[in-house]
């Protein structure tokens, strides 16, 4: 391997491997039901992970191939699992929707922005007021929901919680 010496390039190439390698992580946890962990180490030095379903569990599994997980581990565990796979079915819905837009009557995905970005400018001042209001909720939304599956991902590297009782 060569050192890539654009900065930029060097970034965006660890950006896009780092991506490929949490989504075939992901990818073997949905399929095989396993454990994984990765680290690594960004050109700058800034530390990243992916843990499932948790960092302790992955951890003790390294050090103590042999022993089960204890009861408050074996839920959180049934938890996280259960999280990948509905977010799996989420994503997988999504793509559908993707793919049927792209492959509608309409044609190209450019045929179809244009007609799209055309039925936009037939809109009367208060049709693009209520499209204004829908798209600001939409952008909420997505950025809840981005922060979630974000909180999902920092948390799967902490322990889990201990049950109160």
């Amino acid at each position: 391997m060569v050192k890539i010496e654009n900065e930029d390039a060097r970034y965006t190439t660890f950006s896009k491997r780092r991506s490929t390698l949490y989504k075939k992580a992901s990818e073997l946890v949905g399929k095989y039901d396993v454990d994984v962990g990765i680290t690594l180490f960004s050109p700058t030095d800034k530390p990243y992970s992916f843990f499932h379903p948790t960092v302790d569990v992955v951890v003790d599994r390294i050090l103590n191939p042999n022993t089960q997980p204890s009861e408050d581990n074996s839920i959180a565990i049934a938890s996280y699992r259960n999280k990948v796979k509905d977010q799996k079915v989420e994503l997988d819905e999504l793509d559908i929707i993707e793919r049927g837009i792209s492959n509608s009557t309409f044609g190209t995905k450019e045929t179809n922005m244009k007609n799209i970005w055309e039925s936009f400018m037939k809109f009367n001042e208060d049709e693009v007021n209520e499209l204004e209001l829908w798209l600001n909720s939409i952008d909420f939304d997505l950025k809840n929901y981005l922060s979630q599956l974000e909180n999902n991902v920092s948390s799967s590297t902490q322990a889990p919680p201990k049950n109160v009782g």
